[in-house]
């Protein structure tokens, strides 16, 4: 019976990455490419070497069996090389991961397994990008209130909301290509990293296995790749889950009854609450919001790893088995959810209007300023004007129009239609079209 959450709840196709048959077949396939490495420079016969390779897969290498010399000897890697060995014919057997330390196998694999999964990753972004990018285009004319400090500030669009989530995940994108340069190596350096147990022929050993798994060597390792590698990763992760927790985040705040523009998709026999029927609870974005607070906890995990005492220790080893295919599978069931989530998301535009309506005009009281320095008052005359202007308003419950309308001060400025026109909020969003316009363009490039 399964535990976690990650092999229930939250289980997807990267679920498959890390489980035990899949590292047993990458650490196979490390195991493969020395003996085909070690063949080639004359470290092993070359026969020995096509029997390995031969044998190196889970055709030949059972889990079960590993996991039974494991119980024996308690020691994983060298459990499936006793297995691999047993299965050579002749004497290729003696030759198994001949001059090789176990993390030699288990780091290269690792890159392998990583892989793999950042390429699941990277999928999952570029389909978020592109629902936003079609989000952002639909509705680069919704005008909508902006919001700072939870108060209403002036007009903006709804396009302007979902490009700049857009930006953020292209340079999420950007910082996993990059992050992926540094992470997707390998070593084969031996047990402090100075391939004394290859001779000579150490340095073309490791880039004849790298080149045989399309991986690149480390310039120079102790006995493991150092964590600040993997570190990064799960850091670039993290900040993947941070932005997929802003949009969350958002839909949640936009859901609120008294708010309600927008809201997560809603099932014809979903069920918001056990105890009160009518409620439609954004449990979705919930959920992703707790998420993210996880992945930026494995984060700290990752961190405390990269501190391995002289040239190395166990500590890291434990807690790599979690974090890293947490992390992974963690990020990646996050992204399903967003995807499903933005497909779906629900527009309330008479809810949209009502909001912007809902201050009675003083969300223009900035447009009014600026227009008044246009016509010679002073910037910060005009602004005390409208500071007290709005002050006055809200206590006597008018419309800011109306309290303007009465003001002297005002009406030697303005006249009548260019108080009303001022107070049209669909006419102040600036350049908000052109500049969503121009990001659609810079990320679709992207």
């Amino acid at each position: 019976m399964a535990v976690s959450p990650l092999d229930l709840r939250y289980k997807s196709e990267m679920n498959a990455l890390f489980d035990e048959e899949n590292k047993l077949a990458k650490w196979l396939m490390v195991e493969s490419a020395l003996a085909k490495a070690e063949g080639k420079v004359g470290r092993i016969p070359r026969s020995a070497a096509a029997e390995i390779d031969k044998k190196a897969n889970l055709k030949y290498v059972k889990l079960e069996r590993v996991k039974e010399i494991e119980r024996e000897i308690d020691h994983d890697l060298m459990a499936m090389v006793k297995a691999l060995s047993e299965v050579c014919s002749g004497d290729a057997g003696k030759y198994v991961h001949l001059g090789a330390t176990s993390y030699d196998i288990e780091d290269t694999a690792h890159a392998l397994i990583l892989r793999d999964a950042i390429k699941i990753i990277e999928a999952k972004l570029a389909h978020v990008k592109q629902i936003l990018l079609v989000l952002a285009d639909e509705n680069r004319k919704m005008v909508c209130i902006g919001r700072t400090h939870g108060q209403h500030a002036v007009p903006t669009t709804y396009g302007m909301k979902f490009v700049l989530y857009a930006s953020e995940i292209g340079r999420h994108q950007k910082r996993l290509e990059q992050a992926k340069e540094r992470m997707l190596i390998g070593k084969m350096s031996g047990a402090v990293g100075t391939m004394s147990t290859f001779g000579r022929e150490g340095h073309r050993i490791q880039d004849y296995v790298m080149r045989e798994l399309s991986i690149e060597p480390a310039l120079v390792t102790n006995q493991v790749i150092q964590r600040d590698r993997h570190a990064e990763v799960l850091f670039v992760l993290s900040l993947i889950g941070c932005t997929l927790e802003k949009i969350a985040k958002e839909i949640r705040n936009l859901q609120r009854t008294e708010i309600m523009e927008i809201a997560e998709p809603f099932g014809r026999k979903q069920v918001g609450s056990s105890t009160m029927p009518h409620k439609r609870n954004p449990h979705r974005c919930e959920r992703i919001c707790s998420l993210a607070r996880l992945l930026r906890a494995d984060v700290s995990v990752a961190l405390e790893n990269i501190a391995l005492e002289h040239e190395r220790d166990l500590t890291n080893s434990a807690n790599e088995r979690f974090i890293i295919p947490e992390s992974f599978i963690v990020a990646n069931f996050m992204l399903n959810e967003m995807i499903d989530i933005l497909v779906g998301l629900e527009f309330f535009p008479e809810n949209i209007r009502k909001n912007i309506e809902l201050s009675k005009g003083q969300i223009m009281a900035e447009r009014l300023m600026i227009l008044l320095a246009h016509k010679g008052m002073s910037r910060q005359e005009a602004h005390e004007l409208l500071r007290k202007a709005s002050i006055k308003a809200f206590k006597e419950g008018k419309h800011l129009k109306e309290a303007l309308s009465e003001n002297r001060d005002i009406t030697k400025y303005l006249n009548e239609k260019e108080l009303e026109d001022a107070f049209d909020p669909n006419t102040y969003i600036g350049e908000a079209a052109e500049i969503v316009g121009r990001a659609l363009r810079e990320l679709k490039r992207g």
